[in-house]
């Protein structure tokens, strides 16, 4: 075939110089950029190298086999390690899963949990570097930087006292937004309004809590807060609070009811929560009210209270204060504090504040959607206010009227106090656990009742997150009543924490929070529930769990799979039922570096 000969100048119309080079590189790295992030490409990309560790989500039929054999004991290998970069994973609180929901009232930032089959079936690693935790009470002030080596909340609010990096610790001088110089001298101010010490107040709930040093620092006035906050841009506000040895929870208040009981705060405090009180005609100060106990305390901290060009929102936070009857004891700065009255009719208001009705039930709060009625406070005559209820210690062991819920309510929790102080004695003495000592700071209780188990602790230098399943009889107001907390959940689905977060986790009738309420048949399985009580559990930390020898047998059978090291153990002298005890410690185990 013949070739065209064309001279040099019609060849290459156009010259390739080294600016065109330049520009087709960048524009490639944009389209790489753009193919990883924003397309399944990416993940699959990402997850080509782990597909031998894990059980892949694409094939459910293998993971149940897998679950079958691990509940029969057949399957004699340790469950596979996730990949390293899952060490913080929490599966209902995923921002990659979560960011494609809606926006409205922070839908999006609330739990929204995989099912069974679309999780990996592996055990999250610690990450490199991760040493036994520092014990209480120095994890107050400090903690370990390799175990949770995040630090942009110490970039971006050391100068306001949260945290600071020094040498191989993080440490905490006990500071916040609003209290950039500590929290103490903050309470301090506090303690000229309110009653912060004696005992009146115990049960305290911090919104948007930060690293949770203003409930860190209530606990030396006998005050136990629960702080929470949501994931988001503060990189574990809350796994910070949790290593630090201070009661936290991951939580967001959005389109749903906050999971706990009606009336089972004495305190309630925002410091610059920056939660929107009076938005949705008032529904977040009405959740806020249905959580607070007749004759406690509100205090609000920053926006909008006296704040430049935040008039509007000011006026209409106090108006919604009067329409609910509260009672303004001062406005210091650009703090307010209210007092709730033992009863009110809401007033005429702007809001459509009106009371709920009969039908409502206050203390189902498990994904409830947020209501916009006011819980009533007159038809219960007083007896659940401050002042009208014990003090703190002697309210832990004085049978509240709400254990009435319950058939015999009253024998029955002073039966549940007597048992578990035998309980808790034998743990300790004759089986070792290590309750009582500098081991063991965090501890769930996850089936809680009337929280005997907490209770009978009380000398001990722990604090317990109370867990009452959300398809039992719903007891934990009388947790809350008797000054200790905790919230309701579903053991079919994973707990708002981060992994590492306990020292010690303890179940009573471990099977029972898988099955249909009476019923033989199970919602979910064994297996992911001691994968999520792994998750949960520190290294080195221990699982006490009771319940009928063939149950305890069968969980025995599946420590191995998920690297515990277990020990079944008989009951108490002098109790009755059949119930064995199993005790297990969770071993230290790394990546290796071809798992990673």
């Amino acid at each position: 075939m013949a070739h065209l000969n064309l001279p040099p100048s019609k060849r290459n119309p156009r010259q390739w110089k080294l600016l065109d080079f330049i520009s087709a590189l960048f524009f490639a790295l944009v389209l790489l950029f753009f193919l990883l992030v924003f397309t399944p490409l990416g993940d699959s990309m990402a997850a080509s190298g782990r597909q031998a560790l894990l059980v892949s989500i694409s094939d459910p039929k293998q993971r149940h086999r897998l679950v079958a054999l691990l509940e029969l004991g057949r399957h004699h290998q340790p469950i596979e390690a996730c990949p390293a970069d899952s060490v913080d994973h929490m599966p209902c609180e995923d921002p990659r899963r979560n960011s494609q929901l809606s926006r409205e009232m922070n839908f999006y930032r609330e739990r929204h949990c995989p099912l069974p089959d679309e999780t990996p079936l592996c055990l999250i690693p610690p990450p490199l570097g991760y040493k036994i935790s520092v014990h209480w009470p120095e994890s107050l002030h400090k903690i370990w930087h390799s175990n949770m080596p995040h630090n942009k909340i110490a970039d971006r609010k050391g100068h306001q006292g949260w945290m600071k990096e020094q040498g191989p610790y993080f440490l905490f001088p006990g500071g916040g937004t609003m209290f950039p110089d500590g929290a103490a001298p903050y309470i301090e101010k506090l303690g000229q309004y309110i009653p912060i010490t004696g005992g009146t107040i115990r049960t305290a709930l911090d919104m948007g809590c930060g690293v949770a040093s203003f409930g860190g620092s209530l606990l030396s006035e006998g005050i136990l807060t629960l702080s929470f906050a949501p994931r988001d841009s503060h990189k574990a506000q809350i796994q910070f609070a949790l290593e630090r040895g201070v009661p936290a929870f991951v939580l967001m208040l959005g389109t749903r009811r906050l999971p706990f009981p009606t009336f089972a705060f004495d305190f309630i405090h925002c410091s610059r929560c920056l939660i929107p009180f009076t938005a949705y005609n008032a529904t977040y100060f009405i959740e806020v009210d249905r959580l607070l106990r007749p004759g406690g305390y509100l205090v609000i901290s920053g926006p909008p209270v006296q704040w430049p060009k935040q008039d509007k929102e000011w006026a209409d936070l106090q108006a919604v204060a009067r329409a609910l009857c509260y009672e303004l004891i001062a406005v210091d700065g650009n703090t307010v504090i209210w007092k709730k009255p033992d009863s009110c009719l809401p007033n005429q208001n702007e809001f459509g504040i009106e009371l709920c009705d009969e039908s409502n039930d206050p203390s189902y709060a498990w994904y409830f959607k947020l209501k916009k009625c006011v819980t009533k406070t007159s038809s219960v005559n007083g007896e659940y206010a401050i002042g009208t209820i014990p003090k703190w210690p002697d309210r832990l062991i004085t049978a509240p009227s709400r254990a009435l819920v319950l058939k015999n309510g009253i024998d029955l929790f002073e039966a549940d106090t007597r048992r578990w102080e035998r309980r808790v004695a034998y743990y300790k003495n004759t089986l070792n656990v290590k309750l009582g000592t500098p081991a063991i700071r965090n501890v769930m209780d996850m089936n809680a009742f009337f929280g005997g188990f907490a209770a009978a602790l009380k000398s001990d230098p722990v604090w317990v997150m109370n867990v009452v399943p959300a398809r039992k009889p719903l007891t934990l107001d009388v947790i809350y009543d008797r000054g200790l907390i905790g919230v309701y959940h579903d053991w079919c689905e994973p707990f708002s924490t981060y992994p590492r977060t306990y020292d010690l986790i303890h179940v009573s009738g471990i099977e029972s929070l898988i099955k249909l309420p009476g019923s033989s048949k199970s919602r979910c399985n064994l297996v992911d529930l001691m994968v999520e009580i792994d998750r949960m559990l520190r290294p080195e930390g221990t699982v006490v769990i009771r319940d009928s020898p063939e149950v305890i047998e069968k969980v025995a059978r599946m420590a191995h799979a998920v690297r515990w090291a277990a020990t079944i153990n008989d009951k108490e002298p002098n109790s009755h039922g059949r119930e064995n005890i199993l005790v297990a410690t969770k071993t230290f185990w790394q990546l290796t570096s071809s798992s990673s």
